[in-house]
């Protein structure tokens, strides 16, 4: 790897950690400023809930808890949860592999429909298909992300296709029917969250295919005898690929903030059902739990991207 790309690897990883102490840390200080805290109940005997802050350190000044939460942080020590009475760490594991599962879901949706509608689009903007793509897109950009996931989960439930939500983790027995289970509840949350980013990325790569094929190289290769289909394909889609990976990160941000929607409202047992409930219950160390692992996911996703980017475009390393 060259000296210039290394060092714009680093750099990034830098500011990759850095977003991820910055997420963390803003949960766990907005969480433990709001009024009250887990032991604020009317149904808890006072002399209880005072043992129990004095048991997890609550009870100590926000800077002193702070910082003691981040010495256990760097040892990958999350704290223990007041609303589940587990550790923060164990509940993690439990629940970002199905986050990560839908996110990743939800970006082969969203570019495996995207990308080549965009280049449909792009390359035949008068084309029959052309208008329809974008009637799509139109309308999926402007329909709310939680409109769109209650479409489908009413479209489910009267179609008896496909689950309405709802699944239960490893309810089923056996491996083989825990990941059959699972593939048939994945379809109708990626798609609620991955068809709204694929309109996005469908505009997208229109206007990129539009300027790429105005470029003088795409003219010589068809004076070459190239035909329309690999110039498009091919050529124009290479020269038009920099454009697009410029904003996957902030697609990747908008597929992390919109799957805690999405599982909500359609039952994923993933972070953003225990963010709500570690929210709910003002669980400081569960939410700021959730906030780490979720920003790590997002730091990834964006540094990823931007490595593409650079490989694709050296040129570009240099501004990122």
């Amino acid at each position: 790897m060259p000296s210039a790309l290394l060092g714009f690897v680093l750099r990034r990883a830098f500011r990759a950690l850095a977003l991820v102490l910055a997420a963390a840390s803003a949960a766990m200080v907005l969480v433990h400023l709001a009024p009250g805290d887990a032991f604020s109940t009317f149904d808890m005997d006072p002399v209880a809930a005072a043992a129990e802050r004095a048991r997890l350190g609550l009870d100590r000044p926000l800077v002193e808890q702070y910082v003691t939460w981040l010495s256990r942080l760097v040892l990958l020590d999350f704290g223990e949860s007041t609303r589940f009475h587990r550790p923060v760490g164990t509940l993690l594991a439990e629940r970002v592999g199905y986050t990560a599962l839908l996110g990743g879901a939800a970006l082969v949706v969203a570019i495996g429909l995207g990308v080549p509608a965009g280049v449909m689009t792009g390359s035949d903007p008068r084309g029959w298909i052309t208008r329809a793509l974008r009637a799509a897109s139109l309308l999926l950009l402007a329909t709310p992300p939680l409109v769109t996931a209650l479409v489908l989960l009413v479209l489910a439930a009267q179609s008896g296709w496909l689950p309405a939500g709802g699944y239960a983790g490893a309810a089923a027995t056996g491996a083989l029917n825990q990941a059959a289970d699972l593939l048939r509840h994945l379809p109708v949350p990626a798609l609620a969250l991955g068809l709204p980013i694929a309109a996005s990325l469908e505009r997208l790569q229109a206007q990129a295919m539009g300027a790429a094929l105005n470029d003088p190289s795409i003219a010589a290769a068809r004076a070459r005898g190239i035909s329309r289909r690999r110039a498009v394909w091919v050529h124009a889609l290479r020269l038009s690929a920099p454009p697009v990976l410029a904003v996957v990160g902030i697609v990747i941000g908008t597929v992390l903030s919109g799957s805690f929607v999405v599982e909500i409202v359609m039952s994923w047992p993933g972070l953003g059902g225990l963010m709500f409930d570690a929210l709910v219950a003002r669980d400081v160390y569960l939410a700021a739990g959730c906030a780490t692992v979720a920003a790590l996911l997002l730091a990834l996703g964006i540094l990823a991207a931007d490595i593409g980017l650079a490989f694709a475009d050296p040129r570009t390393a240099h501004l990122l």
